[in-house]
């Protein structure tokens, strides 16, 4: 399968790369990408290749966030919604663990992938940080306050406040951080540490995380991407 915006590569030890590849626009999430996320995710479903997903950015930036230029063209709102409304589902739900190697600025849409992520480790020169909020566009909450907590949550979604890497591991938003030439060689160590386990057992297991932590994410979703998106975005 040939991607325009992302490269892929599966090595012979189960672990699938999905790399965001538009460095020269900061790996932003245009429509185009998020549509070859969801292929790619679907491709490796099923896959007995794939065991572990590694999700990582191209050049100095993890992601940006979604690709503003596409906001301001209407025509194009519809297609804006259903493929983010997609692409986050398909991040979320997919079955298999995923680890997001976050290896730069992880921003608006960028820090909204990487919550949705299993595990989350970090570059030195990492950036976390929901700046989106102040042009009119609400950040995810319910993903984040799942894994820092209600209060932090709260603040990063509202303040819009950039954390480095030292605030990101400190507050739990990420489980370690690796030396900036040494982040891929952790992100591969930990997914083969991962599938020390049984596919079907981790499966399973990713199933019910999310499921039992109180409000579905379904529900959360539905109220804080797709009636905020139709709210608040497409009567802009």
């Amino acid at each position: 399968m040939t991607f325009q915006t992302i490269q892929t590569e599966v090595n012979n030890e189960k672990v699938g790369i999905l790399t965001l590849n538009r460095p020269d626009k900061r790996n932003a999430l245009s429509i185009q990408l998020r549509q070859e996320v969801s292929e790619c995710l679907k491709s490796w479903e099923n896959s007995p290749e794939v065991g572990v997903v590694i999700i990582t950015g191209s050049g100095t930036t993890f992601t940006a966030g979604f690709d503003l230029k596409e906001f301001s063209r209407p025509e194009l709102m519809e297609d804006v919604f259903n493929s983010s409304a997609r692409y986050h589902r398909d991040v979320w739900n997919f079955s298999k663990p995923t680890i997001a190697a976050v290896n730069g600025p992880a921003l608006g849409g960028g820090f909204d992938l990487a919550t949705l992520c299993d595990l989350r480790i970090c570059s030195e020169s990492s950036l976390f940080g929901h700046p989106e909020i102040k042009f009119g566009a609400p950040p995810l909450f319910t993903p984040l306050r799942w894994i820092v907590g209600e209060g932090l949550a709260r603040d990063l979604c509202l303040t819009g406040r950039r954390i480095d890497a030292n605030d990101a591991r400190r507050i739990g938003l990420v489980s370690e951080i690796a030396g900036d030439g040494n982040l891929m060689d952790r992100a591969i160590q930990i997914a083969k540490i991962i599938l020390e386990a049984p596919l079907a057992t981790l499966q399973y297991t990713k199933g019910y995380i999310a499921g039992n932590s109180g409000l579905g994410f379904e529900e959360s979703f539905a109220i804080e991407h797709d009636k905020a998106f139709k709210d608040l975005l497409i009567k802009k």
